[in-house]
């Protein structure tokens, strides 16, 4: 399944578990920018939803409660994901706001929470810088296990942009749909040599382009 598929129903699964406000506040406040940070960012980043909450409830230094925009929650990790928008509530927004907002970060801190936080501009103009920081922040706290399985997702990836121009596939074109540079498309096109799942579309000395093999065709992509 794709994206608008696999999203829907992780938001229903969500939205079924919660009850009251908090049900209130997923169908309320997991808007546009939400929706964009998981369409272009998230999904692309890991495939998956999982251990992803969105709006995300926690209890404030004043016993009352706020929403994260996003919670990821593995064991002995706490990340909180928010979107900030930069519109006329922001510009306009009072000292006692401003301390307000602050605090709350400070609390999370103070809670064990580690914080990422992504501009609209970025997530919707930038999402590949924002894939890439979360990337790294997960290879940084959840070790090799986690680097693995994005390894997997990359390839998979490279796999089905191959199923989609039907024919041999060229580093620059995996350049340019990955965002990466030439000599990192090399290395990409490489490894998946060695797997078997592409080969040559030539038999030249100098390989420029490659194509799916048997075996490639045969994986769950």
């Amino acid at each position: 399944m794709g994206f608008k598929e696999t999203y829907a129903q992780w938001l229903g699964e969500h939205l079924s578990n919660r009850e009251g406000e908090s049900e209130r506040r997923l169908r309320d406040g997991h808007g546009h920018a939400e929706e964009l940070f998981a369409e272009k960012v998230w999904w692309p980043a890991f495939g998956h939803w999982q251990h992803l909450h969105p709006e995300y409830e926690v209890t404030d230094f004043k016993d009352g409660y706020r929403y994260l925009d996003f919670a990821y929650l593995r064991a002995g990790l706490q990340l909180a994901i928010e979107i900030d928008g930069y519109g006329p509530h922001l510009r306009n927004i009072s000292r006692i706001q401003f301390a307000d907002q602050c605090r709350r970060q400070n609390d999370l801190i103070l809670d064990g929470w580690k914080i990422l936080r992504f501009t609209y501009d970025d997530v919707n103009d930038r999402p590949r810088y924002c894939q890439q920081t979360l990337q790294q922040f997960m290879g940084r706290w959840l070790g090799e296990e986690r680097q693995v399985v994005q390894a997997d997702y990359q390839e998979k990836e490279i796999l089905r942009l191959f199923l989609r121009m039907g024919g041999p596939v060229t580093p620059g074109d995996i350049s340019q749909s990955m965002g990466v540079g030439t000599k990192t498309a090399q290395k990409w096109l490489r490894q998946l040599t060695e797997k078997r799942w592409i080969q040559p579309a030539s038999g030249s000395v100098r390989i420029r382009s490659y194509l799916l093999t048997g075996d490639a065709r045969r994986l769950n992509l």
